[in-house]
């Protein structure tokens, strides 16, 4: 009897050592470190930059939200915010808000240590991040990559450059190569090209309500903002921080999928019953 109890302590105390484990605040990244975990999504616009940097912190969701994503790219604007709605998704509205991109969660679901690395160093080292983002923001400027165009607005203040939507209602995600744009140009790299832009998102109205309203940063206070209020999710309070949404998404009734049938559907003549 004696051993057993033995064991049974062993056991319980090694579930509680696993349980720390799971939960200790990660070691912080170095500068360098930070520089280069940012460097494929720095020169995002602010607006998805900061639905981005925020979702980063839900890792578990985005592998199931890039999945929906990737099915129901047909849908945009108010057609998609009504399949959220219809289909009763529970995530996280910093990941909702990520459903018009299906290339940015595709892209975050196939490398999850970068999005759990990303979303530990956004809780634990906010200030930190979106100084590595201004730094590699200001090589790619400095380096003659980083200009306004047809898609982007690129503002250069004291500390800080800002990289805004042409449109607010359209937001074009820029394709580059992190080694290319935050080196110095050798040879005959056309600097113009180094950066091009997918398809435009519509953000429409209906889309609002997870954070599209105003999404962006205070830089020179590093505060990050969503839905016009300062995001306040840290590491010691991730697990209750409840972010004041102006319209707050709690879906209620159990997820069921429709617009994909849908489409399935249509696709064979008939409807779905």
């Amino acid at each position: 009897m004696k051993n057993i109890r033995i064991m049974i302590f062993a056991l319980l105390a090694a579930l509680l050592f696993a349980s720390a484990a799971a939960y200790a605040q990660p070691a912080p990244l170095r500068p360098d470190q930070l520089d280069q975990l940012v460097g494929k999504i720095a020169l995002y616009p602010d607006p998805l930059l900061a639905q981005v940097l925020t979702a980063s912190t839900y890792p578990d969701q985005i592998p199931e939200a890039a999945a929906w994503a990737d099915g129901h790219r047909y849908l945009h604007g108010n057609e998609l915010a009504g399949a959220i709605s219809d289909d009763h998704l529970n995530w996280d509205p910093s990941v909702l808000a990520l459903l018009p991109f299906p290339s940015v969660l595709d892209m975050m679901n196939r490398d999850m240590r970068w999005t759990r690395q990303l979303g530990d160093a956004v809780l634990t080292q906010r200030p930190e991040v979106m100084d590595a983002v201004q730094r590699m923001r200001r090589r790619a400027y400095d380096y003659g990559y980083l200009r306004s165009g047809a898609y982007i607005r690129v503002g250069v203040y004291p500390g800080y450059v800002e990289i805004l939507p042409v449109d607010p209602a359209y937001i074009y995600v820029p394709v580059y190569d992190p080694v290319v744009v935050f080196s110095r140009p050798v040879g005959r790299v056309v600097v113009s090209a180094a950066i091009s832009f997918g398809p435009a998102v519509w953000i429409g109205p209906a889309l609002a309500g997870f954070g599209w309203a105003y999404a962006g940063f205070n830089w020179p206070s590093h505060v990050l903002v969503i839905d016009r209020q300062p995001w306040d999710r840290v590491w010691d309070n991730r697990l209750t921080y409840v972010h004041p949404y102006e319209r707050p998404w709690h879906p209620t009734e159990p997820r069921v999928e429709r617009h994909e049938l849908s489409r399935r559907m249509e696709a064979k003549g008939r409807a779905p019953r």
